[in-house]
């Protein structure tokens, strides 16, 4: 048997020999994506605490430090480690905490580097858990000392790890800002209590794998592989920030779809308090979109999309009178007002007016899709604290300017008195505040699904501007909301504050 190990072969034929022999185990766990100096001194000094040193790497799928990373793949790292002297054997955890192992190896010894000593400094809130894991099958922590290399600062600048036009950005900026700055405003942003308004939206994908044209028609020919749904529109928004606020409400109305209730009730109370009105005219909206993924990488292309939304989107009467007399009586109990308008007949002149006047803080996105083309314009608003948009619609609010963007940016931020951002994909993102402008690079150009990435921006963009952050840790938390959510299919998960931190962290390490 070799030093790289399962962690069957391990607890079941490894540990009760150790034990017979009466040998301590010492266990190291983390990414060890480009061992250094710093790492050999860990080990060595982890190995003279234990008989028997165990190393284990947190498998590429469950690493936290965005798109791009791990730089190497499992089989390299683990075959890197297996020829270091002092580790006796090495294993892959499978999970998104060290826990598999723990159980696995039940070390005498958990071995961190002396940065992880704070407990309330750690990002992730992991290291009490794994702590008391330990203790609880007997073991203790305990802290190596020495100079405090970085793996991530390594791959970042000697191994090009980001894009030279990230990196460049990234050394100007943590010249002025710090993770302890941006932790700060963490804690600001779980104590707002939040609302949502918008519509709910079902993302139904179905996976086809495409075998050609058909034979006597200009159509695709496609195999069905499988077909699953997603919570979007207003949902996904509300998702993503109840990982950052402990208090968020989503006010919206739905059809009367029994299975579309249980759907709400069963994936997202526990996170979101709903506050919803039911149609017995509108149906809850479900965009089916046919797509296709990448031969070569996780890729994926739309085929072809249909909408349920109704010819005349306009919802009847007495959902709307009931939706707005519930806005009315709530709105000003709320600290920040998150308002998605996509153009589906929720947001009439009436309720802008509501949220307009009665918003203490307000967050705006106001959408151009297939369905409103044209016709869902954000100059419509007078007032909002902060908006987000995207090129397209930027051109349709100000078709005279489409060659001077930074203008039209500037016109749309004095015309609803806030500052804003302006998302441009793949050439990242600009904000203007007091008719300054300022511009930010996409953190990654590795994307899997564009459609819930603009969703991501707004809401961390919107929820960090609430806590208060300059302009510039505002795009900052935005792009890596975005380039996060753009490696998410569909809104099949939220972006998770642990994912958000642990990414902010990679990029400031440069």
């Amino acid at each position: 048997m070799g030093k790289i190990v399962s962690k069957k072969e391990y607890k079941t034929e490894i540990r009760p020999s150790l034990k017979t022999e009466n040998k301590t185990v010492a266990l190291c766990h983390g990414v060890f994506d480009l061992v250094h100096p710093g790492h050999i001194i860990h080990f060595e000094q982890a190995k003279g605490m234990a008989d028997v040193l165990v190393v284990s790497i947190t498998a590429a799928r469950y690493v936290r430090k965005g798109p791009g990373r791990p730089y190497f793949d499992d089989e390299m790292r683990l075959k890197f480690l297996s020829t270091i002297d002092y580790i006796d054997y090495v294993l892959l955890s499978e999970g998104y905490t060290v826990d598999d192992i723990i159980e696995a190896v039940e070390p005498d010894v958990y071995v961190k580097g002396n940065e992880y000593a704070d407990e309330s400094a750690d990002i992730t809130k992991k290291i009490r858990a794994e702590r008391e894991l330990v203790e609880m099958h007997g073991g203790r922590i305990q802290f190596t000392g020495g100079q405090v290399f970085s793996s991530t600062k390594l791959i970042n600048t000697a191994m090009s790890g980001l894009p030279e036009e990230v990196r460049h950005y990234m050394e100007d900026f943590s010249m002025r800002h710090t993770m302890e700055e941006i932790m700060g405003y963490v804690q600001k942003a779980e104590n707002l209590k939040v609302l949502v308004v918008g519509d709910v939206i079902v993302d139904r994908y179905t996976y086809c794998n495409v075998q050609g044209l058909m034979s006597k028609d200009m159509g695709y020919s496609a195999r069905l592989k499988s077909t699953e749904e997603y919570l979007g529109g207003a949902v996904a928004v509300a998702r993503h920030l109840a990982e950052f606020s402990d208090e968020v409400t989503l006010m919206s109305i739905i059809g009367c779809e029994k299975q579309m209730r249980l759907k709400l009730f069963d994936e997202v109370s526990d996170c979101i308090q709903l506050k919803l009105i039911y149609s017995s005219e509108f149906p809850t909206i479900v965009k089916h979109r046919y797509i296709t993924r990448n031969a070569k990488r996780e890729e994926y292309q739309k085929l072809f999309a249909i909408t349920n939304i109704p010819d005349k989107m306009q919802f009847d009467d007495k959902a709307m009178n009931k939706f707005k007399e519930k806005l009315r009586e709530k709105i000003e109990s709320y600290d920040v007002v998150f308002l998605c308008d996509f153009g589906n007949g929720l947001v009439d002149s009436e309720t802008m007016d509501i949220i307009q006047k009665g918003a203490k803080y307000l967050v705006l996105n106001c959408q151009t899709n297939s369905s409103n083309y044209g016709l869902n314009i954000i100059t419509k608003y007078k007032r909002a604290d902060v908006f987000v948009l995207d090129q397209g619609e930027l051109k349709l609010a100000y078709p005279g300017l489409m060659g001077n963007e930074d203008e039209a940016l500037r016109k749309l931020s004095k015309h609803l008195g806030g500052r804003g951002w302006l998302t441009k994909g793949s050439l990242g993102a600009q904000g203007i505040e007091d008719n300054e402008i300022e511009r930010c690079p996409a953190f990654t150009l590795t994307v899997k699904d564009t459609i819930g990435a603009g969703d991501a921006f707004f809401s961390m963009a919107g929820i960090f501007s609430a806590a208060g952050v300059p302009m510039e840790v505002g795009t900052f938390m935005g792009n890596i909301g975005g380039a996060l959510g753009a490696n998410i299919i569909g809104n099949k998960e939220a972006v998770e504050k642990v994912n958000v931190l642990k990414y902010a962290d990679t990029l400031m390490n440069v």
